[in-house]
């Protein structure tokens, strides 16, 4: 019996220190702004932040709660915090994200010490030949790339029954609400960092659902763009129909913020030919507190009716945006067409190996495989790859044919007019929408390898499938998990969903730092 509570006192003793330190961090919940003010007033050097956040990931990540979100350090990032202040010190700042300690998707690629993995055992050794476009912008803009995140192993476009957050890499992350649920989504190393204030800001990635999903599992703030706002090129693919990087952050302004900085045409990515007509090198007089004021918003019921506890929130959410103006409208269906999901997983396939193989070949002779089909053979001689989740998606795509082919062609068409024209553009027309409403997700699963993930909801479809721009941001709470309410609407409308996804943040205000509750 002493025994027995000597164990529980020593589990307790942990904890409580986890969470001790958790709630002792110096830079606690910290925005862009109020580290800038730092920086101005000479209370902290960019070397001082960046080493602080770096002893952060040590205590959090790899002792402490051991959340497991980080893959790799960045082992430059006080070289290239001490460059950064000798800037300041001569009295330039190259803007808003100036000495700012960002994490990265590990499917982004960095050309320095760091490699470029997607998750998987295949790439651990793989140094990208060049910086990725948003890699570039965000050194350009002077933010400190501190670490690059674990996700869902490619994308999670690997296995049926994959646990998100899982990857050959690394295992397992954990959500930093409750460890022993689910961080969810490919990003999910990127939302359980910022959640847990491993970064200031953190760069995710989506196909369908993996940047807004895991901003409703880690309560934070997710912006998933519309595709081609943002450049793609040197990040890993899924889809060149659906793929594109976003920002994840713990405020809407963060995400403003950061994304005006990432937008732009790139040569070398065709989908952002229109990025410069369409986006903003600055979303920030979009940030109004009465940006709900006359907004016509739609109601998507679909994934209604499914937990009591996250209808409440989100009918709370309703009534708080009729009490600053907004003005609703109920949309029971998405889209007349039939099988436009059915369709996106078609194209998946055909476009996962197309681009995957052409990612390969971008590595040039150094490429670890070259490939999808010597990704495959690899993993089924792998020690851990395929020892918990199968490969079927990677066998799926493998079997299919190149871009040309008229079933990938016809299930193309039928995708983007079934959630484009004949969806979210024709129900927004027909009710004079400035956007559609949803809650994002339910609260976090607890994490089954055996199982895998259980989704009791999700809304990010019709926006992913279509391309359009979805904004996810905290709506309350399910017992101790964090749940979101999601913004979407046409291509471009970044600057009005800001409005009123800032204006509905600004009266509700529902983000709470994680405890690392187990």
């Amino acid at each position: 019996m002493k025994t027995f509570y000597c164990i529980i006192f020593a589990v307790c003793f942990c904890l409580s220190s986890s969470i001790s330190q958790a709630q002792s961090f110096e830079l606690e919940e910290i925005t862009v702004d109020q580290l800038q003010n730092l920086y101005k007033s000479k209370k902290y050097t960019v070397r001082q932040v960046v080493n602080i956040y770096l002893k952060r990931i040590d205590a959090i990540d790899k002792k402490g709660p051991k959340l497991n979100s980080v893959i790799v350090v960045n082992p430059d990032a006080l070289r290239i915090a001490d460059q950064l202040d000798k800037e300041l010190k001569a009295g330039k700042s190259r803007g808003p994200l100036h000495g700012v300690p960002v994490i990265i998707k590990d499917n982004i690629d960095t050309h320095d010490k760091m490699p470029t993995t997607a998750g998987s055992r295949a790439l651990m050794s793989s140094i990208a030949p060049k910086d990725s476009k948003v890699v570039e912008k965000l050194r350009e803009a002077g933010a400190v790339i501190i670490a690059k995140a674990n996700l869902s192993e490619w994308a999670n476009f690997r296995s049926d029954k994959s646990s998100s957050g899982w990857s050959g890499v690394l295992g397992q992350t954990k959500n930093p609400y409750d460890l022993s649920t689910n961080p969810c989504g490919s990003s999910s190393g990127s939302g359980a960092a910022v959640s847990a204030n491993l970064c200031v800001l953190a760069i995710g990635t989506e196909t369908n659902g993996s940047i807004v999903c895991p901003a409703n599992a880690n309560g934070v703030v997710g912006i998933k763009p519309t595709v081609g706002l943002i450049s793609r090129s040197g990040i890993i693919p899924i889809s060149f129909s659906q793929d594109t990087p976003g920002p994840m952050t713990r405020t809407v302004k963060d995400a403003a913020v950061m994304l005006g900085s990432l937008t732009g045409t790139d040569k070398e990515d065709s989908k952002t030919a229109l990025s410069d007509k369409n986006g903003l090198k600055d979303y920030t007089p979009y940030l109004k507190s009465d940006g709900l004021k006359n907004k016509r918003i739609g109601i998507y019921k679909g994934p209604l009716g499914k937990l009591a506890e996250v209808d409440t929130l989100f009918f709370q959410a309703i009534e708080q945006m009729k009490k600053q103006g907004a003005i609703f409208v109920e949309i029971d269906k998405m889209t007349q067409v039939k099988n436009t999901n059915g369709s996106s997983f078609q194209v998946l396939l055909y476009e996962f190996k197309d681009g995957l193989n052409k990612y390969f070949a971008s590595l040039g002779d150094k490429a670890p495989v070259k490939s999808l089909k010597e990704l495959i053979a690899f993993n089924k001689t792998d020690s851990v790859e395929t020892k918990i989740f199968d490969q079927q998606l990677l066998e799926l795509a493998e079997a299919k044919e190149d871009l040309s082919s008229p079933k990938y062609l016809s299930a193309l068409e039928n995708m983007l007019k079934g959630t484009q024209s004949g969806g979210i553009d024709s129900v927004m027309n027909a009710h004079n929408l400035d956007a559609i409403i949803a809650p994002t997700g339910g609260p976090a699963w607890e994490t089954d390898w055996k199982n895998g993930d259980k989704f009791s909801i999700g809304s990010s479809s019709p926006a992913a499938i279509a391309g359009y721009p979805n904004i996810s941001v905290p709506m309350g709470f399910v017992g101790n998990l964090p749940v979101g309410i999601s913004f979407f609407g046409k291509a471009w409308t970044e600057p009005v969903l800001i409005e009123i996804a800032y204006a509905y943040e600004q009266k509700s205000l529902k983000r709470k730092a994680p405890q690392f509750l187990k």
